[in-house]
């Protein structure tokens, strides 16, 4: 069986205090190895070729094709027997705020 590469799984949070502004009035974006992933608020599961990536993470306004609010970025390596990688990307609260990326979780 070949390797069909590793399911990163992105959980992408407003904070709560803003949660339904958010909900409302902007989406997530999720950008791996410069590639735009669709996506919405909670959880968003990308398949990556095991080795070095590059995650984004930020939002925009619905009416906003290409504004890059709030990112943040961090880099992530994924290795051949991996099966999983969970990320979460909490949004603070704050207006001005960017995205908090949690350490990811590897699962074999």
């Amino acid at each position: 069986m070949h390797d069909q590469g590793v399911v990163v799984s992105v959980n992408v949070t407003p904070s709560l205090v803003a949660a339904w502004f958010h909900r409302l009035f902007t989406h997530p974006v999720i950008e791996i190895d410069g590639q735009e992933q669709a996506t919405r608020w909670g959880t968003t599961e990308v398949t990556v070729a095991p080795g070095e990536h590059l995650i984004s993470v930020f939002f925009r306004y619905r009416w906003q094709q290409h504004t890059r609010l709030a990112e943040s970025t961090q880099e992530f390596s994924t290795e051949t027997g991996v099966r999983r990688v969970d990320i979460t990307a909490r949004l603070g609260p704050r207006n001005g705020s960017r995205f908090r990326i949690g350490t990811p979780s590897v699962h074999r």
